[in-house]
């Protein structure tokens, strides 16, 4: 997805609303011209009226007739000229000159392009594209000539520039360096998102930008954010030694209570004890080690994985257990970076689950694109669709009696999950090609520096 950052959507904003009025003005000077052509150059009509007026005007009034009529952007003059008008008008304004002769009652007329009087001198042709100046000569019926000067509506600067063009380019300007300013104040905000996504408890927190001048708002959030880090890893630093000293405190008491069951005389009732004490530690391990993977506390080193899991089938087959292995030889070799307790952890359990729930266990390992991928098959009845992703959850079951001699306390599968993503890995739960449940974990293989 297309990442914007907050300064380059207003900025586009500013565009878009800029694009709109300039079309929308562009649009109605269009409009205006087709209805009234006077925008652009006088109309043939008004040519003939002003023509006439000035025929009729006496010598005493016909001056006071011009003034009247003329504007900075329609400057009309009589010259006196005995030679007809006609023949110097230039071929691309030939069509032009046939409208306007048609509309002044026979007169001549012709119609050329002089230079704009007004003509800046610091910049002259765009002062001559923006005064489209044409000039009309029409001859009157006492001998006389007409000159008409127009120019367009659109008023211009000394410098030849359109009025309001300094104030735009102030704007622009200004709006730029709002801009800049504005990317300098959210830069900070960036910098601290980077932040809280590399945010790791189980080390020291990561350094926060420098925003001493930034808004006092900025400094705000990210002195905020501060504070929390500092708070929460307080909180699992806490966490972690009541969880020690629980898991200490009760694998003692559970010792004390495993002696204590070696005396009882019933050698049924003793061994179901002896069963419940074994899951009660093994629940505890469960969690410790899952509050150590979450707390970022497990040890590294360079494992062989394929080598881990063929110590896992090996021991189970010793027990006749179903269990099947199959690896490339890609994965034989690979390493990765790892706990040894957790990875052991984690296929131990993944495979005893296959072997309660589906009877046989087929593990497969595979190299693909930087990761080593472990397959395990069961054969059966599936997990439905709809509960893949609970079943990863803390203490969900799909047997929802919480009888454990139907199954565990549900905290197997959330256990792998937080050990494999401590990894930097992934598990998905599918379906097998046989119709029971596939367990794919990927983990990333160890990549020298």
């Amino acid at each position: 997805m297309l990442r914007v950052t907050l300064a380059a959507r207003l900025a586009l904003i500013g565009l878009i609303g800029f694009s709109v009025v300039v079309t929308v003005v562009v649009a109605i000077f269009y409009r205006t011209t087709v209805h009234e052509n006077e925008l652009t150059r006088p109309s043939p009509a008004r040519l003939d009226a002003l023509a006439t007026l000035v025929e009729r005007a006496t010598s005493d009034t016909r001056q006071a007739v011009l003034d009247a009529v003329s504007s900075p952007q329609f400057m009309v003059r009589i010259v006196p000229s005995a030679v007809p008008v006609s023949g110097e008008t230039p071929p691309q304004q030939q069509q032009l000159r046939e409208t306007y002769a048609a509309g002044l009652a026979g007169r001549p007329v012709e119609i050329v392009s002089p230079p704009d009087r007004r003509m800046s001198r610091v910049f002259p042709r765009i002062a001559r594209l923006m005064a489209n100046a044409i000039e009309f000569r029409i001859g009157l019926r006492s001998g006389e000539m007409l000159i008409i000067d127009a120019y367009t509506r659109l008023p211009v600067t000394p410098l030849g520039l359109p009025v309001g063009f300094g104030a735009g380019l102030f704007g622009s300007i200004v709006a730029l360096l709002a801009l800049l300013v504005m990317q300098r104040e959210t830069r900070p905000l960036a910098q601290l998102a980077a932040a809280v996504d590399r945010v790791d408890l189980s080390t020291d927190p990561p350094p926060l930008p420098d925003a001493k001048r930034s808004a006092p708002e900025i400094r705000a959030v990210i002195a905020a954010f501060n504070r929390l880090q500092g708070r929460l890893a307080e909180m699992l630093r806490a966490r972690m030694t009541l969880v020690g000293g629980i898991a200490h405190d009760v694998r003692t008491f559970a010792t004390r209570l495993r002696l204590r069951v070696e005396h009882i005389p019933d050698d049924a009732e003793r061994q179901r004890a002896v069963a419940d004490i074994d899951d009660m530690i093994r629940l505890l391990d469960d969690a410790l080690l899952s509050t150590r993977a979450g707390a970022g506390g497990l040890s590294q080193e360079m494992i062989e994985l394929a080598a881990l899991i063929a110590a896992e089938v090996h021991d189970r087959r010793v027990h006749g257990a179903a269990v099947d292995l199959v690896s490339d030889e890609r994965a034989q070799t690979s390493v990765v970076l790892g706990d040894r307790l957790a990875l052991r952890r984690i296929f131990a359990n993944v495979v005893n689950n296959a072997l309660a729930y589906g009877r046989v266990a087929h593990v497969r390992t595979a190299l693909k694109d930087g990761a080593i991928v472990v397959s395990i098959d069961d054969e059966g009845p599936g997990i439905p669709a709809s509960e893949r992703q609970t079943v990863l959850e803390p203490f969900h079951r799909l047997e929802k009696s919480r009888n454990r001699a139907t199954g565990g306390a549900g905290l197997g599968l959330a256990v792998v999950r937080s050990l494999v993503e401590a990894h930097g890995g992934t598990i998905e739960i599918g379906a097998a090609p046989g119709g029971g449940t596939r367990v794919n974990v990927k983990l990333p293989v160890f990549q020298p520096a």
